[in-house]
């Protein structure tokens, strides 16, 4: 993959893309469709309230700004879509675990045993959607974001303001500005997203796709894999979720 500035009409930052989901009510805006039957539905609404307990976190917690790197290293999932979200919305970089950052500010990770001595601030992620706490031994001073979350404030309290000229998202292949995160719209279409992509492919898609007013179905890899060689189960699936 290659990475490249995206460039022609108006399209929103993400600040505004957060604003237009908190406005949007009920319709869904993101479908999971995860290992083992796991299917979480977020509406616009309750996927911007996550993105702001997460960006309250970052700030209150970590004092995420402009400036501060954060490396995801989490597989597509919708919460690595929200946790991606947040960042970009403190003005933060998001680096992918691919791009091999020397000394991130944080780490947002499933696997915190491969960070334990890196010496960034760790944030600990539960995948599963019931997940109340971490099911295993959190390394010293890490931050269960399964209970930490759901205490901060549903309204973002205060958030620096994003520099555009500053990275938003690095990659082994690549950087983009956060001046060019957000893509061309899409035309307001439900699509459904493919988990075996590139993460980073995933991310700006899920942009794009809500920047055009449209909705999201996102699939785990290894669901991706079970439809494409499950012909009835995808019509299926395209069926009940009116996917376009």
């Amino acid at each position: 993959m290659q990475i490249a500035p995206r460039t022609g009409g108006s399209v929103p930052d993400v600040a505004s893309l957060l604003a237009r989901l908190a406005a949007d009510g009920g319709r869904p805006r993101l479908t999971w469709y995860g290992d083992d039957g796991e299917r979480v539905e977020l509406s616009g609404a309750v996927l911007a309230n996550w993105a702001s307990k997460t960006v309250n976190l970052l700030v209150e917690e970590f004092d995420a700004a402009p400036g501060t790197t954060v490396v995801v290293d989490l597989p597509v999932h919708w919460r690595t879509a929200v946790w991606a979200l947040a960042a970009w919305r403190t003005g933060a970089t998001v680096a992918l675990a691919d791009a091999g950052v020397a000394a991130p500010d944080v780490v947002v990770t499933d696997t915190p045993e491969q960070w334990a001595d890196g010496g960034a601030d760790l944030v600990v992620i539960s995948l599963p959607a019931l997940a109340r706490k971490y099911d295993g031994d959190l390394p010293p001073g890490a931050v269960d974001a399964a209970s930490a979350v759901m205490t901060y404030g549903d309204a973002i309290a205060w958030v620096p303001e994003v520099d555009p000229d500053q990275d938003a998202l690095v990659t082994a292949a690549g950087t983009v500005g956060h001046k060019v995160l957000v893509p061309e719209p899409g035309d307001g279409a439900r699509v459904l997203v493919d988990g075996r992509a590139p993460v980073a492919d995933v991310l700006r898609d899920l942009l794009g796709i809500w920047a055009g007013g449209g909705s999201v179905v996102l699939t785990s890899s290894a669901t991706a894999a079970a439809l494409e060689a499950d012909d009835d189960r995808l019509a299926r699936l395209r069926g009940s979720e009116r996917i376009d």
